[in-house]
C-alpha cells in the first residue's frame, strides 16, 4: 500500500469536560439562531404589506410556529411540538393572527381565528414567499372570533360574546370534591346580555385555545349570539333569571374548567 495517497489521522480521545463544551457551544448556537428567526417573525407578523380584502373576507399574518413553543417565568423558552400525537386541531394549531386588511376589523391589531382557518384553500401564494414562518392568508370573517383592544382584552366580533361556563358546587361532607358543570348553560361576559346566565344549543361553549402575552398558553370561551338579529345560527335561546339570581349571591361557580371555577364577588 502507498502511504502517497492515504492520510492516517491520529485518533484522539475527548475528554469529558471537551465534550460538555461542545454540546454547550452547539447549543448556544441553536439558541442564538432560534432568536434571530423570532425577531424576523415578530417584526414581519407585525408588518403591513400592500394587499386589499375582498367582500366577506379578512386578509391575516399568522406565525405557523407560534403554538410550538412555552415560556416558563424565568423567560426561558422551550419548544413543544403539538403536532405530534395530538389530532385535536384546536390544541394543535395556531390562532393569533395579525390583520392586514378588513372591512370590519382595524388593520394591525391582533385576533383570534378558527384553527381550520388556516389550510390550503386560504393561502395567498406567489407573495413574498421566503423561510419565515409568517405566512399570509385570506379567510372568511365567520371564522374571526375576537380581536383585542388598547387596553390588551379580548373584544368579541360581531356575531360572537364571551362567556364563562357555569358550576354547582359540591355541598356534601367529602374534601377536595370538584364542582359539577350545568351543561349548555353559560355565564355571558360581554355584550347585552352581559351578566346574565343563558341556556344555549347543545356543545356551544366553544373553547379557543391561544397563546397569551406571557408566552404560554390561555384559554377563552365563545358563543354565537346576533344582538338584535334573527339569524339561523343564533345559539343563546333563553335567560335564566334565577340561575342568574344564584350566580350573582355566589351561589354558583363560573370559569373555564372545574380547576378555575370561582364565585363572582361584588366589592363597592
Amino acid at each position: 500500500m502507498n502511504k502517497k495517497y492515504f492520510d492516517f489521522i491520529e485518533k484522539k480521545e475527548l475528554s469529558k469536560r471537551e465534550i460538555n463544551q461542545i454540546e454547550k457551544d452547539k447549543q448556544k448556537k441553536l439558541l442564538k439562531n432560534q432568536k434571530r428567526l423570532e425577531e424576523i417573525n415578530q417584526k414581519k407578523l407585525k408588518e403591513q404589506v400592500g394587499l386589499k380584502n375582498v367582500y366577506g373576507k379578512v386578509i391575516i399574518s399568522i406565525n405557523l410556529e407560534g403554538k410550538n413553543s412555552h415560556t416558563f417565568g424565568s423567560g426561558q423558552k422551550i419548544y413543544i411540538g403539538r403536532q405530534f400525537n395530538n389530532l385535536n386541531r384546536r390544541e394543535t394549531e395556531p390562532v393569533n393572527a395579525v390583520v392586514i386588511s378588513s372591512d370590519q376589523i382595524p388593520s394591525g391589531v391582533e385576533i383570534l381565528i378558527h384553527p381550520n382557518a388556516i389550510n390550503e384553500s386560504n393561502k395567498i401564494y406567489s407573495f413574498i414567499e421566503d423561510d419565515s414562518d409568517v405566512k399570509y392568508y385570506s379567510i372568511p370573517e365567520e371564522q374571526c372570533y375576537l380581536w383585542k383592544d388598547n387596553e390588551g382584552e379580548w373584544q368579541p366580533l360581531k356575531g360572537y360574546v364571551t362567556a364563562f361556563r357555569v358550576f354547582e358546587p359540591y355541598k356534601g361532607p367529602i374534601v377536595g370534591i370538584e364542582p359539577k358543570q350545568i351543561k349548555n348553560v353559560l355565564y355571558i361576559t360581554s355584550g347585552e346580555l352581559k351578566g346574565k346566565v343563558v341556556h344555549t344549543l347543545k356543545a356551544c361553549d366553544y373553547e379557543v385555545i391561544f397563546m397569551g402575552n406571557n408566552g404560554y398558553e390561555e384559554r377563552i370561551i365563545r358563543c354565537r349570539h346576533f344582538e338584535n338579529e334573527i339569524n339561523e345560527r343564533e345559539e343563546i335561546i333563553a335567560i335564566d333569571p334565577i340561575l342568574t339570581k344564584k350566580t350573582l349571591k355566589s351561589e354558583l361557580l363560573v370559569g373555564i374548567s372545574p380547576k378555575d371555577a370561582k364565585y363572582i364577588i361584588f366589592t363597592l
